[in-house]
């Protein structure tokens, strides 16, 4: 099944909000083993997106459209497509009490244009919005369909999740089962030299999808059912185990390394402090983003300028004064010192440039100290990293924690 994503909107053809839902969307169908071979976006209005929708079916099985569902008189989505394929509007009785009740229970009064979101083109599918006001639908007309969804991304979520995925996979007709592994330290085009040979195996197929100092491998078996699928995956899980080894640091689409860090420390009953001078609290961040962060994260500390070093850490003068704020002696005194001071288990330091400058040395930007204190001894690693100055940061707090995931899995 070929699928196309056509999203709907003038604020993101001029950029003013980022188009998370077309990324979602993307990635979930890759899950589904649909075929997506292009996106388009275009603004509110009904010519374009009328055209954009006709160039789109032309290609494609399925258009999944998003947004212009709302009550206003440029919310036109659900109405183009049942002009392109012929279709008046009817009222569907069911979405119009749903949306009366949902006005009701938040307290506003129902406005006359809010009905508009309770028409839909004669004969569509209608999917229910748990959440908002506006339904979606899907209509199938001269051997097509176009799936229409909600633009804010909690309702379109919800709404794909719920309705569309099962029927994306009724309509392929094929049990399609993803797995996915995340590999840290790799880069992108060595894996793909590591595992090439397993690209051309055809079913189960392997993809790879690179983000910030980290790949994601999918493995996906199309069979007859859930356990034929199972059985096909189970081998190539264990090659990329055998290949990868502790590369492979979790699974599933949505994980992390903080979060595989996080659960670690809780099953070992230990904790972390953090110490950090470029990375400026994205370590402590990410962990504290994780529900359960509190068990196991004592403090935190951004220790900027070498007297914060100095003074909070214990960092000593003379290592500053020989070696510098960003070398392999003030990495180790700053993951000593901040284990020291809250007496945890573990303790995390990032030093380096991020940029613009580096240092008055020489040394260059990107250039960038991590170290793991633990109670066997304390670990500092040497990394350069290139890239503006938010993604050097941004690697060296995926770096730092990934440096305590593999000191943790020891």
């Amino acid at each position: 099944m070929i699928a196309e994503i056509l999203s709907v909107g003038t604020e993101l053809l001029m950029g003013q909000i980022a188009n998370t839902d077309a990324q979602y969307l993307s990635r979930r169908l890759q899950e589904l083993g649909v075929t997506l071979y292009r996106q388009t976006t275009v603004g509110d209005n009904p010519a374009r997106v009328k055209a954009a929708l006709g160039e789109a079916l032309a290609r494609a099985d399925i258009v999944i459209a998003t947004g212009g569902l709302g009550p206003t008189e440029d919310d036109l989505t659900k109405e183009m497509v049942g002009e392109f394929f012929g279709l008046d509007m009817v009222l569907d009785e069911a979405s119009l009490a749903h949306i009366e009740a949902f006005m009701r229970r938040v307290g506003h009064p129902m406005a006359e244009n809010n009905r508009k979101q309770a028409y839909f083109p004669r004969g569509a599918v209608v999917l229910p919005n748990r959440i908002g006001t506006a339904p979606g639908c899907i209509v199938e007309a001269e051997g097509k369909a176009v799936a229409v969804l909600p633009g804010p991304p909690w309702e379109l979520k919800d709404m794909f999740d719920r309705a569309l995925a099962p029927y994306l996979a009724r309509r392929s007709g094929a049990h399609l089962e993803s797995r996915f592994f995340r590999v840290f330290g790799i880069g992108e085009s060595r894996l793909e030299t590591m595992l090439k040979d397993l690209f051309h195996s055809g079913n189960p197929s392997l993809a790879l999808y690179c983000g910030p100092g980290e790949v994601m491998v999918r493995a996906t078996a199309r069979a007859k059912d859930a356990a034929e699928a199972a059985s096909m995956l189970a081998p190539l899980e264990a090659e990329l185990r055998r290949r990868l080894g502790s590369a492979i640091y979790g699974t599933g689409a949505d994980n992390s390394v903080e979060n595989v860090v996080v659960e670690r420390l809780r099953a070992r009953g230990e904790r972390v402090s953090v110490a950090e001078s470029l990375t400026g609290g994205l370590v402590a961040a990410r962990l504290v983003g994780i529900p359960g962060a509190s068990n196991v994260l004592d403090e935190a500390h951004v220790t900027y300028a070498d007297g914060a070093k100095r003074r909070v850490l214990g960092v000593r003068q003379e290592t500053l004064d020989r070696f510098t704020a960003v070398s392999e002696r003030c990495a180790r005194e700053m993951a000593e010192g901040v284990r020291r001071i809250s007496d945890a288990d573990w303790g995390v330091a990032t030093t380096g440039y991020a940029g613009p400058d580096g240092g008055a040395d020489g040394t260059p930007v990107g250039t960038v100290y991590i170290a793991v204190a633990g109670a066997a001894g304390t670990e500092v690693e040497e990394c350069h990293f290139r890239g503006e100055r938010d993604f050097i940061r941004t690697l060296a707090a995926s770096w730092a924690l990934n440096k305590l995931r593999l000191a943790l899995e020891r």
